[in-house]
């Protein structure tokens, strides 16, 4: 006997009492927003609050700028010019660290999720010769040589082993064990501030929210200079993830504003399921993103190049920000294409705000995938905990529905707009809904 055929679920139903049930048609989640839970509160401010000293504005952390030495060496730095403006550096020498003050530092993670080790013995990688020639460079300093042997050394102690195992290492052994520092596929990008330069006390930290445009603008381009950098680095590496894990309720180990890059081998579930989707209908991110968001009342902002919804099938609160360009490959976009996804990514910071703890996690077409799906970046507020009803069903309660949190957010982005903390865009309702917006597919949009 044949089964009649159901049509998938809307993305969006809200029932009579009030529930909102959510389904991501990328991924096939399902969400419930049961009224009522959404009423609790959502910042985690500082718990220890005391008057700032001025030693701590630059030495709170190990990611502050008077630890440069306390990370591996780094691979660029993002430094204010005179005049405005900014300028990238590269490879900067230990002699060199403390001569200017990176706004933005790319360093390689001291704990890979997949350490150089990983490749070496899984695909056979070896560090390419630029890096190699850049490692012989920085050690062959002394002032570097000592930078790297005390780094080395911290690493050996955290990873449990002696750090006087370092003495026992001959030279190439050494040279191995470093090989991480110089051409590992994990990178943090940190910035400069870990309090607001107005902070009087340490409830001030510097979020994404609390950088200027400019400076946002900065630091999203030095992660996609990273981004293609891994790529080039690594025949083996199938996808970079680039992520921020803001307060420790995110994930974070520091409570200091960085993101992290991470070349892996696969593309990824997540990326799988939205292609399998995205084959069967490859106007699936007008369609199903945009468009049914503008349908729905759910555009929070938009510019000439990206635009902004509060997004449904999520097991958190999300903002969903989509670049329009027809170009998949961030790198590849215009620096006003970039600049633009930066723009509207940084006004929902500062609309969510420092005090809640987020994960922005970017997506991009993977390389080797025939099918072009747009660059677009999600803000998760980390606002609930999973517990027993989600292992158990499978249904995620998001506290928060998509609704609400459109409303509470544009109403904020037209505070920080009005008082020019964002760069300009449209809000809420001034936001064009014209369909097909997201160029990434010519076929279909011409």
């Amino acid at each position: 006997m044949l089964t009649p055929y159901a049509p998938p679920a809307p993305p969006l139903t809200r029932m009579a009492d009030g529930t909102v049930k959510q389904i991501s048609p990328f991924t096939g989640t399902e969400v419930w927003t049961v009224p009522g839970r959404g009423n609790r509160p959502i910042s985690h401010p500082v718990t220890e609050v005391h008057d700032l000293t001025p030693a701590e504005r630059t030495r709170a952390c190990a990611f502050c700028s008077a630890h440069y030495t306390e990370t591996p060496p780094e691979k660029s730095r993002v430094v204010a010019v005179p005049g405005g403006g900014f300028e990238r550096i590269d490879a900067v020498s230990a002699t060199d660290l403390f001569s200017t003050v990176a706004e933005f530092r790319r360093v390689p993670n001291l704990f890979e999720i997949l350490s150089y080790e990983y490749w070496h013995a899984n695909h056979g990688y070896e560090i390419p010769d630029a890096a190699r020639e850049r490692m012989e460079a920085y050690i062959a300093d002394p002032v570097g040589a000592a930078h790297v042997e005390r780094v080395a050394r911290t690493k050996l102690r955290a990873s449990g082993q002696d750090p006087a195992g370092w003495d026992s290492m001959d030279e190439a052994l050494r040279r191995r064990y470093l090989a991480a520092f110089f051409a590992g596929g994990h990178d943090v990008i940190i910035a400069r501030r870990h309090f607001t330069d107005d902070a009087i006390d340490t409830s001030g930290l510097a979020g994404s929210g609390t950088l200027t445009p400019a400076e946002h603008r900065a630091y999203t381009r030095l992660a996609v200079d990273a981004m293609h950098d891994l790529y080039e680095a690594n025949r083996w590496v199938r996808y970079v993830a680039v992520f921020q894990n803001w307060l420790r309720p995110a994930g974070a180990s520091f409570d200091h504003l960085h993101k992290q890059l991470v070349a892996i081998d696969e593309r990824g579930v997540s990326s799988e399921l939205e292609l399998q989707r995205l084959r069967a209908n490859p106007n699936l991110y007008n369609e199903m993103a945009v468009d049914y968001a503008a349908y729905n009342g759910l555009l929070v902002a938009s510019n000439d190049r990206a635009v902004a919804f509060a997004g449904f099938g999520h097991r958190y609160p999300t903002l969903e920000v989509y670049s329009t360009s027809p170009t998949p490959e961030p790198w590849l976009m215009t620096r006003e294409e970039v600049d633009a996804v930066s723009d509207l990514v940084h006004a929902l910071h500062a609309a969510t705000g420092a005090d809640v703890p987020s994960n922005e996690e970017w997506h991009h077409r993977p390389l080797g995938v025939d099918q072009p799906m747009p660059w677009h970046v999600t803000l998760k507020w980390r606002v609930s905990t999973l517990a027993g009803f989600e292992g158990g069903t499978k249904i995620y309660l998001n506290t928060i529905d998509p609704w609400t949190l459109r409303d509470r957010v544009v109403a904020r982005l037209e505070d920080l707009r009005a008082d020019r903390l964002i760069a300009p865009c449209a809000v809420g309702d001034e936001c064009p809904t014209t369909p097909n917006r997201l160029l990434y597919n010519p076929v279909l949009t011409r």
